[in-house]
């Protein structure tokens, strides 16, 4: 037999070259049950990721990105399912959305763009990922991380930034008082310990550094969304 995803030849139950099963296993009500499970379980899902992220996000990030990538849930699946999380909680409560806020007197190609963002924050946070990257490239040059190593970080943290955003939301929700701003705070003051414990959690000045290239990040992709935007309003009169 041959293996039908790489062509190997296949003498056991599962291909040597690639790994494929010889003989997939039918799609039923077990096969379903057993992916959610995959998904969710405590040892290597969703559950577990978030345990790690909360406990030591610096430590686990540099084990996944030098040591152990199996442990952990891949960080843009991982990113973009805690977006959808928290645009599904934001949805189903009817709350005002203040993750990315923009207001408007007149329809404009820049409202166009911040109401797509605000549609898919999966893909949005992974572009405003970038903008915080460069600048967490820029202050923490020193450190012998490249771009998209730090960008894999910005995937986890800025996850666990929607989940404390969605936690929030559901606590204002059951109390019936404004604390999703609390949770926002909450939002960027984990992100900027998760950032300064990845690349050394004994020195002060990185959490404040992470800090700031964190802010500078979002700032910098909100200038250049309005630039966008006004310029594309510009050509088209």
């Amino acid at each position: 037999m041959n293996c039908k995803n790489c062509g190997t030849d296949i003498a056991l139950k599962f291909c040597p070259n690639c790994g494929q099963p010889a003989v997939l296993k039918r799609i039923d009500a077990h096969y379903i049950t057993h992916e959610i499970e995959h998904v969710l379980h405590f040892e290597r899902g969703i559950l577990y990721t978030v345990k790690e992220l909360i406990v030591t996000p610096g430590q686990n990030v540099r084990k996944y990105i030098s040591e152990n990538r199996s442990r952990l849930v891949k960080p843009i699946i991982f990113i973009i399912v805690t977006s959808l999380i928290y645009s599904v909680i934001t949805h189903f409560f009817h709350l005002e959305d203040k993750y990315v806020l923009y207001n408007e007197s007149k329809p404009s190609t820049t409202g166009a763009l911040f109401s797509w963002l605000q549609s898919h924050y999966g893909y949005a946070n992974i572009i405003m990922g970038v903008f915080i990257a460069f600048w967490t490239k820029l202050f923490f040059k020193k450190y012998d991380y490249n771009f998209f190593e730090i960008l894999i970080l910005l995937c986890f943290v800025m996850g666990m930034g929607m989940l404390i955003y969605a936690l929030f939301s559901i606590i204002q929700v059951i109390v019936n008082m404004r604390v999703a701003n609390i949770g926002g705070i909450i939002g960027i003051v984990y992100c900027s310990w998760a950032i300064g414990q990845f690349f050394d959690s004994k020195k002060v000045a990185n959490y404040l550094k992470a800090l700031a290239a964190y802010i500078l990040g979002l700032l910098t992709f909100s200038v250049v969304m309005l630039v966008l935007g006004s310029t594309i309003d510009y050509l088209i009169k």
